[in-house]
């Protein structure tokens, strides 16, 4: 589902759910922080939710709403558990970009003047329109944990130097995550991948390979809708044709198109390996996560060369 069709989506359900929440929420809103107290932060994924814990800490509460690997994140539902959290919370990270746009919707439903909100596509000054799917750039998570810190900080300025250190922990793990994308870089110059749906696009740009996937076909499956009959077959071109080494395939967000793609490749010979867009794993970091694929993704690569 394209970011303008959930912002669509949400501002009807709005009209309906938003009230009811109220009822839910409103005595949990008037709530101050102190420095004895936790900050109570909510995340829109939980990679946004693995983020803040490790920076804040024993500092933080985290809540983070997307974060079951068997849903579907674009048809997403608030509950009357997400307003009270995001009611409670004076730490919101949201993506922006239309991937959670129900946040917007539970922060004014529960305005408080002690709320510190991170929205990413406004931090990395992003337009309406382009791939949501930000955290897939190996640049993104540094610069939401900088921010992070930062709101934290502003929060419990007494707890500075502990946040800090957090931070550059935080930092610091993501050194063989960089070493592992410049050695796939390196190892497997430009190559040409497929995708059913534009996920980890900005991860393919950061090795400097080859997305083939038609834009009308990665577009329709993102709309929710089937592509057209051309993009159907300029896609399936391109497995029987072995003119990509993988399908990158996400996981999360299936249809009868994609998995008629994904079993076309297998019968083509050409590797299929799944990408989320959350975290798969309880407990499992952000950069385990990301790793995790990037192997499978280089065995797949190498063993089909």
């Amino acid at each position: 589902m394209t970011p303008d069709a959930r912002r669509t989506l949400w501002r009807h359900l709005a009209l309906v759910t938003i009230p009811l929440l109220l009822v839910v929420a409103s005595g949990c809103s008037s709530s101050t922080s102190s420095s004895g107290s936790k900050i109570n932060a909510v995340a829109g994924e939980n990679f946004y939710g693995d983020l803040v814990s490790r920076v804040g800490g024993d500092l933080v509460s985290v809540t983070s709403i997307l974060s079951d690997p068997n849903v579907d994140p674009h048809t997403y539902e608030s509950s009357p558990a997400n307003a009270q959290a995001v009611a409670d919370a004076t730490l919101v990270v949201e993506n922006g970009l239309g991937y959670d746009a129900f946040l917007d919707h539970l922060i004014g439903a529960s305005p408080r003047s002690d709320r510190k909100v991170i929205d990413v596509q406004t931090l990395l000054g992003l337009a309406d329109g382009v791939n949501p799917h930000v955290w897939y750039d190996p640049a993104t998570m540094p610069k939401v944990g900088r921010a992070v810190a930062d709101a934290m900080e502003q929060l419990r300025p007494d707890s500075k130097p502990t946040i800090e250190a957090n931070l550059k922990t935080y930092l610091d793990s993501f050194a063989p995550l960089a070493a592992k994308i410049a050695e796939a870089k390196t190892r497997y110059p430009g190559t040409p991948v497929a995708y059913t749906e534009p996920v980890p696009g900005y991860l393919v740009t950061a090795l400097g390979w080859q997305a083939l996937t038609p834009e009308g076909f990665a577009k329709a499956i993102e709309d929710g809708t089937d592509p057209a009959p051309a993009d159907v077959a300029a896609m399936q071109d391109l497995l029987t044709g072995h003119k990509v080494k993988v399908l990158l395939y996400n996981s999360q967000a299936t249809s009868p198109v994609t998995e008629s793609i994904k079993t076309l490749a297998g019968q083509s010979g050409v590797p299929v390996v799944g990408v989320s867009e959350t975290i798969p794993k309880t407990g499992e970091s952000f950069v385990d996560w990301q790793l995790a694929q990037l192997n499978a993704i280089e065995a797949a690569i190498g063993g089909g060369a």
